[in-house]
């Protein structure tokens, strides 16, 4: 039984942009030992056709997540963001449409280039790491990310310094392991992680290296927003988490409901003394 039999679907291009873009050249992502340099290859390679390929859906399910980000902003009064690995600017442009003050950190230029050839307005996505934020303490209300983390070896490292930044909130939206295959696997999966054997089990399936490439998402590791649970809530007061897809609402009935039913959930942190407006 494979644990990610489904996972191509999750990091999946969409329909429109796997007839038209040209292949990525996995082969030589392959042959790369590094695995920033990986990504760092695969976001060049993928630059220009960057849209088309994430952002072209409407139910995309980071554009869910930014509508639930936008409509608990009014509730709490944010009004300024950080949008962290924010690639060509699609957090950047909605939550600036919304009336908020938006910046974004993106360590690939290619895509800042991209996104401002696209009409982001310049030196709004700043070039840098996630996990060294040029930002001083407590200085912006809120701080996102969209499909970052399932990118990087260290997640931690990224949230404890989106905390750091963070006044008020800090939300993820991400994907969830244990919502994704079939649903055996997704059983076995949680077992796995409760049982403090999942990292040992992905060693072994990935050959050591602990990651995947895909010709959808590039270089990924296995991840869910359930994993920083515990360290946001170290921060936060309050913690909801949504499912980040249109037919999420249909699985309501089920108790393990998004944990094992969502392949993307939104993680939404908030400090108790971001009163309501």
């Amino acid at each position: 039984m494979s644990l990610n039999a489904d996972l191509p679907q999750q990091h999946g291009v969409s329909d429109a942009a796997s007839v038209s873009a040209e292949p990525v050249e996995l082969q030589k992502l392959e042959s790369l030992d590094d695995a920033a340099a990986i990504q760092a290859a695969y976001y060049r390679q993928t630059a220009e056709r960057y849209d088309a390929m994430h952002n072209s859906e409407e139910g995309h399910e980071h554009n869910i997540s930014l509508a639930f980000i936008d409509a608990i902003s009014s509730l709490y009064q944010l009004e300024t963001f950080l949008d962290v690995g924010a690639g060509t600017g699609r957090g950047v442009e909605f939550l600036t449409s919304c009336g908020k003050s938006v910046k974004g950190i993106e360590p690939v230029a290619e895509l800042i280039a991209a996104g401002e050839r696209r009409g982001v307005p310049m030196g709004s996505i700043l070039q840098g790491s996630g996990a060294s934020l040029p930002f001083a303490d407590v200085s912006v209300d809120a701080v996102l990310e969209c499909g970052v983390l399932h990118h990087v070896p260290e997640p931690e490292k990224v949230i404890a310094e989106m905390m750091r930044v963070a006044r008020k909130a800090v939300f993820l939206s991400d994907c969830n392991r244990f919502g994704q295959g079939r649903p055996l696997a997704r059983l076995v999966k949680l077992a796995l992680y409760k049982a403090n054997l999942w990292n040992a089990a992905r060693y072994v399936q990935t050959k050591g290296k602990m990651y995947s490439i895909s010709e959808g998402d590039g270089l990924y590791y296995s991840y869910s927003v359930y994993d920083s649970y515990a360290q946001l809530a170290g921060w936060a007061d309050k913690i909801w988490l949504m499912p980040a897809h249109e037919s999420g609402a249909k699985q309501a009935g089920n108790w393990l409901h998004p944990l094992l039913t969502s392949s993307h959930v939104l993680l939404c942190a908030v400090k108790s003394d971001a009163q309501k407006a």
